[in-house]
C-alpha cells in the first residue's frame, strides 16, 4: 500500500460511507461561499487593559456600525448607544437600567427582540454549526431557534413572541440578556491578531493575559516587551532586572505584585538600605501624571527601587556580553568604565560628564548583597505559577511570525542590508535570514522552556533573549543601540540617539516591501506587510499606511505613555469580507464611564483597501486547506465507487 493509499484508508475511518464522505464533500463546498470571517489586529497594548478588553467588546466600533445599519432611523441614537453599552457590559448595564425602568417587562421584551436581530446579522457569515458552538449550552436552543426564524413569517409570529414572554415570566430575561450578548460580542470577530507588546507600561498585562486565555481564536506574534517578559520567567537575570526597572519606571508595579505575587520587599529594603540619602533624582518616574498619583514617601522609595536594580542589570549585562562576546555588545558595559572622583565616564578616550555621580556599588561584580538580591528576585520569577501559566499560553499561541491570508505579521522588523537585501545573522555559528532567521529565533526561544534541551543550548537561549531585547541585529529591536545608560547618567542629550536599522530606514519603499513578502513566500495582488512596535505619530501628520499600501503600522499608542507623543491612543485594525479598515482611536476614559453614561472610545475609521467583490471564505488560506480536503474527500469517494475500499 503506498501513501496515498495509506492516507486514504486512515481517511475512510472517519469517513466510513459513501454518503459520509458526500454529505461532507456538501458541507465543504457551501462553506467556501459564506461570506470571509472578520479579522481584528492589535498591536502593542502594554498593559493597558480597560482600553484593550473594551476595544475587544466593541469590535474596533464594528458592533456599533452593524446596529446604525440595522436599525437605521427607527429607534434614536440615544436608543442605539444603550444598546450598545447593553452588549458590551451587559451584568452591569443591567444592574443600572433595573434600578430606573418602570416598565421592565415591556424593556425586556422590546431589547430581547433587537438583541436577536443583532445576533442574527453578525452570524449570518458562518455555518449553523460554527454557530452552534458559540452558544451558551442553557440557552442554545432557544437563541438557535430566534435566530433562525424569519422575522416577516407571521406564521411563526406567535411562537418567537411565546418564547420572549416566557423567557421574562420565568425570570430568566437577565440570564439570557447576558447571554446573547456574549455571543454578539464573540462572533463580530473571527480571529484575533496580537502583533506584541502586550507586557509593561500599563498596570494590567495580566488581565489582558486572562481574558485572552479564555478568547475563542486568538494569535500572538511575540513583540520585545513580551520577550522581555518569557527571558524573566525562563530565569535570565538580566531580563528580570529589566521588568522590574521598567515597571519601577512607570510606576507600575501592580502587574508584577498583584499580577504574578512578585515579592518585592527584599528590593525596597536594600534601595533603602545602599540608597537611603541619594535623592535618585535621575530615576523619579515621571512618566503617567505620577506626581499626582504617588505621595512623596512612596515616590522617593520607587526613586530609590529604581536606581538599585538598575545598577544591578548594568552589571548582569555585562556578565553575559562578556560571556557571549560573539554578540559584539562589551562595548555596552559602560558601567566599568565610570570614574567617580573625577564625575565622568570615558567611552573611547572621550569623558561624558555623568549627572548621577553617587555609585555605592561601583564593582563591575555583583555585591554580596546584590548576589543576595538577586537570588531572592530570580526565585520570585521561577516560582510564580501564573506568570508561568502566561508564558505558556504565549508559547502556545504564538511565534516571531504569522502569514494569515496574504498577510505577513510581524511585530517589529526584518534586519536588511543596505540595499535592502535580507541580511544574515549569526546564531551559533550559522547564518540566517528573513524567514528562517524568524524560525530559528522562535525554535531557540521554546528550546529554553523544554526540559529535554542540551544544558549548554539552553543556557545559550537563556541568554539569548537579552539579545532579542537590545541586539543591534534583533529582528524585536534593530537599532544601533539602545541608550538606557546614557538617558540615566550622560549629561550630553547627543549620546541618547539610537540609530534605526535599515528596516525602519527603508519601509517606505514598494521595492522593498515585496522583495520581504517574495522572501516569506507570501504571494497574491493583495499581500501586506502588518506591524506595530514604532508609534505612528498621527499628530505630526504621518500615515500609518506605507509602500504605496504595501505596509500598515498599527501602534498608535494604547499606552498612556504614549497618548502626548503620538496625539492619538491606538490604531486597531478591520479586515472583514468588503476590505481593510483602519480605525484610529482617542483615549479611552474608564469601563465605569462607558456603563454609566455610554461613552465609548470615540474612533475615526479609514478605508484602506477594499474588495472589488465580497471575499468568500474560497478566497482564504482557510478555502485552500477545504479545497485540499475536498480533493482528498473525492479521492476517497472515487475509491468507494470503484472497488478499493469497502464500505
Amino acid at each position: 500500500m503506498n501513501t496515498d493509499e495509506r492516507y486514504l484508508h486512515l481517511l475512510s475511518h472517519a469517513y466510513p460511507t459513501v454518503a459520509d464522505a458526500a454529505s461532507e464533500i456538501i458541507n465543504l463546498e457551501a462553506i467556501l461561499n459564506l461570506p470571509k470571517g472578520t479579522e481584528h489586529f492589535l498591536a502593542d497594548l502594554h498593559g493597558e487593559h480597560e482600553a484593550f478588553i473594551h476595544v475587544l467588546k466593541n469590535a474596533s466600533g464594528n458592533i456599533k456600525r452593524k446596529v446604525g445599519e440595522i436599525f437605521g432611523n427607527t429607534i434614536r441614537e440615544a436608543e442605539k448607544k444603550e444598546l450598545c453599552t447593553l452588549i458590551y457590559y451587559p451584568e452591569q448595564k443591567l444592574e443600572l437600567i433595573k434600578a430606573q425602568e418602570e416598565d421592565l417587562d415591556d424593556w425586556y421584551r422590546i431589547t430581547i427582540h433587537q438583541l436577536v436581530r443583532v445576533c442574527r446579522d453578525v452570524s449570518s457569515k458562518y455555518t449553523r454549526s460554527k454557530v452552534r458552538k458559540s452558544l451558551p449550552e442553557e440557552f442554545s436552543y432557544i437563541i438557535e431557534e430566534l435566530l433562525h426564524e424569519r422575522p416577516d413569517d407571521q406564521d411563526k409570529a406567535a411562537y418567537v413572541a411565546v418564547i420572549v414572554d416566557t423567557i421574562i415570566s420565568t425570570g430568566r430575561a437577565d440570564d439570557f440578556i447576558t447571554d446573547i450578548c456574549n455571543v454578539i460580542q464573540r462572533l463580530a470577530i473571527d480571529q484575533l491578531h496580537i502583533l506584541g507588546d502586550i507586557y509593561d507600561r500599563g498596570p494590567g498585562a495580566h488581565i489582558i493575559m486572562d481574558t485572552l486565555r479564555q478568547y475563542h481564536s486568538w494569535d500572538i506574534q511575540w513583540g520585545n516587551h513580551d520577550i522581555l517578559w518569557m527571558g524573566a520567567a525562563a530565569g535570565n537575570d538580566a531580563c528580570i532586572c529589566n521588568v522590574l526597572r521598567l515597571s519601577l519606571r512607570y510606576a507600575n508595579l501592580v502587574t508584577l505584585e498583584e499580577g504574578y505575587g512578585i515579592n518585592l520587599v527584599p528590593l525596597a529594603t536594600f534601595a533603602l538600605e545602599t540608597y537611603g540619602d541619594d535623592p535618585c533624582e535621575e530615576f523619579i518616574p515621571k512618566e503617567l501624571k505620577t506626581q499626582n498619583r504617588l505621595d512623596e514617601k512612596t515616590l522617593q522609595l520607587t526613586a530609590k527601587m529604581h536606581k538599585a536594580i538598575s545598577i544591578i542589570q548594568f552589571k548582569e549585562e555585562a556578565r553575559i556580553f562578556h560571556r557571549r562576546p560573539e554578540w559584539q555588545m562589551e562595548d555596552r558595559c559602560l558601567l566599568e568604565h565610570i570614574d567617580p572622583e573625577r564625575g565622568v565616564c570615558t567611552i573611547g578616550g572621550k569623558d561624558y560628564v555623568l549627572k548621577d555621580k553617587h555609585f555605592p556599588t561601583l564593582d563591575a561584580q555583583l555585591t554580596p548583597e546584590e548576589t543576595d538580591l538577586m537570588q531572592k528576585l530570580h526565585h520570585s520569577f521561577r516560582v510564580s505559577e501564573k506568570l508561568r501559566k502566561h508564558i505558556r499560553t504565549i508559547l502556545s499561541h504564538g511565534c516571531m511570525y504569522k502569514i494569515c491570508n496574504q498577510n505577513l505579521l510581524f511585530h517589529a522588523s526584518v534586519p536588511l542590508n543596505d540595499d535592502g537585501s535580507l541580511k544574515e545573522v549569526e546564531i551559533l555559528g550559522k547564518k540566517y535570514s528573513g524567514r528562517h532567521l524568524m524560525e530559528y529565533i522562535g525554535q531557540l526561544i521554546r528550546s529554553a522552556f523544554q526540559n529535554d534541551t542540551p544544558a549548554d543550548l539552553k543556557a545559550y537561549a537563556r541568554d539569548y533573549f537579552l539579545y532579542l531585547w537590545c541586539g543591534k541585529d534583533s529582528p524585536l529591536f534593530d537599532k544601533s543601540k539602545m541608550a538606557t545608560f546614557e538617558r540615566y547618567f550622560f549629561a550630553d542629550k547627543n549620546t541618547y540617539h539610537e540609530e534605526k536599522g535599515n528596516y525602519f530606514q527603508l519601509r517606505n519603499s514598494a521595492e522593498v516591501c515585496d522583495q520581504i513578502l517574495d522572501a516569506f513566500g507570501v504571494k497574491g495582488e493583495t499581500r501586506h506587510i502588518i506591524n506595530g512596535h514604532v508609534p505612528v505619530h498621527a499628530s505630526k501628520g504621518e500615515n500609518p499606511i506605507k509602500a504605496g499600501g504595501r505596509l500598515m503600522v498599527i501602534d498608535g499608542g494604547f499606552s498612556e505613555a504614549y497618548h502626548t507623543e503620538t496625539g492619538i491612543a491606538g490604531y486597531t485594525l478591520i479586515y472583514h469580507s468588503r476590505g481593510f479598515q483602519l480605525v484610529q482611536h482617542e483615549p479611552f476614559t474608564s469601563t465605569q464611564d462607558a456603563i454609566q453614561r455610554g461613552t465609548d472610545i470615540k474612533s475615526t475609521t479609514q478605508i484602506v483597501e477594499m474588495s472589488t467583490h465580497r471575499m468568500l471564505v474560497a478566497d482564504t488560506d482557510k478555502g485552500a486547506e477545504l479545497r485540499a480536503q475536498i480533493s482528498d474527500l473525492k479521492a476517497l469517494l472515487y475509491a468507494y465507487r470503484h472497488g478499493t475500499f469497502s464500505q
